[in-house]
């Protein structure tokens, strides 16, 4: 037993060093032997041709992957859209993370290239470059005569003659004014009710005549966006499998104050879990605890992205409505089944312990997902090594990177298509006729319905005006007249009578869009029409939260009516969590008054509503005493900007965090407390739950892991003060000043380590 003892403790010791050298599992693998043969294994990351990418590939019986473009015809793509001739346009971000400290990352190497097939055969085979000359390409979106660009910190809309751009407006200049690469907005999904939507922001769009609306929304998800068939947003942060809306996106976001309306945001699909089919130790905290499994490879999500709900007729109908979410990490594309209950949606993994796709090459890096005009799924592969920013880059991934020679090549990049195995698949012909674009309408593929109702209203064929008024009364096809309502919106032919016809009709699918669609066409001529019909659905439960968003709109025209709408609801329903974000998304700069009111009405301050508004009044609060923010940003100039950077796409601009993605920093013991336990923050990131004050941040409220900056060599023992100085005395934070020396002092008492810190290791500090 003795010598079993000693050979376990030998087994230890070597656990350690090869912690120290960066080659640790997940902590649970008992074999050291079989650690060391994946690592042998997988020591060298092959380039392989497309068609080789393929044969790499697990996907699920009964479907297979098709080559649509490769290179040199595309290079690093990150995002695209199909036009109504099949071509796929696409931003190719060349110049992302070019090695480990990202050298070069600012040249203007990106481009918007159109991808054509020309003999039909399904593979892409002729380039033209649309714009060149642009730093990190992101998003794209194509609308009327033009596209949409974002090329951060602005977003662009070009005019299109003959495949070139002919004029330039700027749109946006502040589309991503702050956050790294990896957290600036993205998407330009241009949804259902017309407006153009994006992930990491909390903005959309609409062209309006030669302007551009720009209106506040709920801020989503990180990287990619998707809807389904009732315009309800889908979307994801790096660590969550999918986030999403139960309610119509332009409803709901006009309270301020209110840091989160339930509804939005919500987590659809809780389970994390992921089942790589290759070891993926190139993952930057692959050296933590519970990151890699005994196999090496990923446990949970570390980079989701690019979601899709799918909703065309080539796949078997069990597959309508599902959610499909990339992982370039874990080199895999993971399906998720949804299902609707009431206004609630939620979700779960198809499979167990395994995945739709999962590949053997480690370069394999599907970044977003896209339906296609055929009805395949269109998987947008970067194809590099390195997908990890410099701004969060471990040393244990830079370590990986190069033994590994993850860096080159970087002139890489596919488009694939999943489709059914041995079908031949044909875009649907669409011409700019108004007659066809109106059967399109009814088509079985979502794709083909948006790019018809987009189309009428571009080519703004208000002739169409009877046949979609038709449409309206198609009882047996709810989704033709959910399509024709809002092609009808987009075309500003919707009538009050559309609506109040659609709000008579039994599918709530169809009440539900007739609701969305009223703050489009309501006027001090019109709202009385409205006001008796929803009076009569507060007493319907489903419609109830529509009420409440309504009421805003009411309020222009007639306040008494707009509050006796909330007070109703305020009776019927102060325990129902959806309406009483609902009621207070309507009392911006009136919180306090309301709530008077609420607990003259009914004093339980136990009451969801009561509790709910009392929340809003508590954040008005903390957030006044900034009135020292501009001081601060001509003292700390430096860290300022990180903070805009690195910290405020995860903390938030006033400090009070973001859903999903990280707790507060204002109001933070840990923030204005012990500046040690801070520094050490900051250098080598957190992991696990935190303590604030007296409540536990864990997932999936917001991420589990934040990432230390120590090891970035932007970032000097100055330029980390500045942002520590910055965030200790911001907001509602007042605390003492920290030197450069003091970062110095902590670096050196930890420079062995790599890993985050704990909670309970934090508190342990002397």
């Amino acid at each position: 037993m003795k010598k079993m003892g000693n050979s376990f403790r030998l087994l230890k010791v070597i656990g350690v060093l090869l912690v120290m050298l960066g080659c640790k599992n997940s902590g649970k693998n008992t074999s050291t032997e079989d650690s060391l043969a994946i690592r042998k294994k997988y020591a060298t990351s092959e380039i392989v041709s497309p068609e080789d990418a393929i044969t790499k590939m697990h996907i699920e019986k009964g479907f297979e992957v098709k080559l649509v473009a490769a290179e040199p015809l595309v290079v690093a793509p990150v995002a695209m859209c199909f036009d109504e001739n099949g071509r796929i346009w696409v931003a190719e971000m060349t110049s992302y993370m070019p090695d480990t400290v990202g050298t070069g990352e600012d040249m203007r190497t990106g481009k918007i290239v159109i991808l054509s097939d020309r003999n039909g055969d399904g593979l892409m085979d002729e380039r033209k470059v649309f714009l060149d000359s642009l730093i990190l390409p992101r998003a794209l979106c194509l609308i009327e005569d033009g596209i949409l660009v974002a090329e951060s910190p602005n977003l662009w809309f070009y005019e299109i003659e003959n495949d070139k751009p002919v004029k330039k407006t700027l749109v946006d200049d502040k589309y991503a004014e702050s956050g790294n690469v990896e957290h600036q907005p993205n998407g330009l999904l241009r949804a259902l009710d017309n407006w153009i939507y994006n992930a990491k922001s909390r903005k959309r769009y609409r062209k309006n005549g030669n302007k551009w609306l720009i209106e506040q929304t709920h801020f989503r998800g990180q990287w990619g966006i998707s809807q389904d068939d009732y315009g309800r947003l889908f979307y994801n942060t790096n660590s969550e499998n999918l986030l999403g809306d139960y309610f119509s996106p332009g409803l709901g976001a006009y309270n301020e104050h209110q840091r989160r309306v339930a509804g939005f945001n919500e987590e659809i699909v809780t389970d994390t879990k992921v089942f790589p089919a290759r070891a993926t130790t190139g993952v930057n905290r692959g050296y933590m605890d519970g990151i890699l499994d005994d196999s090496l490879r990923l446990v949970n999500f570390t980079a989701a992205c690019g979601p899709l709900i799918y909703n065309a007729h080539l796949f078997n109908k069990e597959y309508y409505g599902n959610a499909f979410v990339a992982e370039p990490a874990g080199n895999l594309i993971k399906r998720n089944i949804l299902k609707e209950q009431g206004y609630r949606i939620t979700g779960q993994q198809a499979y167990t312990k395994k995945e739709f796709l999962a590949s053997e090459d480690e370069r394999f890096r599907p970044v977003n997902l896209f339906q296609g005009p055929d009805g395949g799924i269109y998987v947008v592969d970067m194809y590099r090594g390195i997908i990890q920013h410099k701004a969060f880059l471990t040393t244990y991934l830079k370590n990986e990177i190069k033994q590994r020679e993850l860096t080159q090549p970087l002139s890489c990049g596919r488009i694939y298509k999943i489709i059914p195995v041995n079908t031949k698949t044909q875009n649907t012909q669409i011409t700019k006729q108004p007659n066809q674009l109106l059967n399109l309408l009814q088509d079985e593929n979502g794709w083909v319905r948006h790019k018809a109702q987009q189309l009428l209203i571009d080519g703004k064929h208000k002739e169409v005006e009877p046949a979609l008024r038709n449409l309206l009364s198609a009882k047996d096809n709810p989704i033709a007249v959910i399509h024709s309502l809002w092609t009808m919106e987009g075309l500003n032919i919707l009538k009050s009578q559309d609506i109040l016809y659609l709000l008579k009709q039994p599918q709530w699918s169809i009440q539900m869009q007739a609701l969305s669609a009223i703050p489009s066409i309501i006027t001090k001529n019109n709202y009385g029409d409205f006001l008796p019909v929803l009076q009569a659905m507060i007493n319907d439960t489903l419609a109830a939260p529509y009420v409440a968003y309504l009421a805003h709109y009411i309020e222009f025209f007639n306040a008494d009516a707009s509050n006796e709408l909330l007070s109703g609801l305020a009776e019927k329903y102060p325990a129902d969590l959806f309406v009483a974000d609902a009621i207070i998304s309507n009392t911006f700069n009136k919180e306090t008054a309301f709530y008077k009111k609420l607990t003259f009405a009914n004093p339980d301050t136990n009451l969801i509503l009561n509790k709910q508004l009392k929340k809003v009044i508590d954040n008005i609060a903390k957030a006044k005493n900034n009135a020292n923010l501009k001081k601060l940003q001509k003292e700390f100039p430096r860290g300022v900007a990180i903070f805009q950077s690195a910290c405020l796409p995860c903390h938030g601009e006033d400090g009070n965090g973001i859903r999903a993605l990280g707790p507060p920093l204002n109001n933070s013991d840990w923030v204005v407390g012990d500046k040690n336990k801070l520094i050490s923050i900051l250098l080598y990131g957190l992991t696990g739950p935190v303590k604030i004050k007296d409540k536990v941040y864990k997932t999936p409220e917001i991420n589990g892991d934040m990432p230390g900056i120590g090891q970035n060599e932007d970032f000097n023992d100055d330029d980390i003060a500045q942002i520590l100085n910055f965030i200790r005395n911001s907001w509602n934070n007042k605390a003492d000043r920290i030197a450069p020396g003091e970062i110095n002092n902590i670096r050196n008492k930890f420079k062995a380590r790599q890993r985050p810190f704990t909670m309970e290791e934090l508190n342990q500090f002397r």
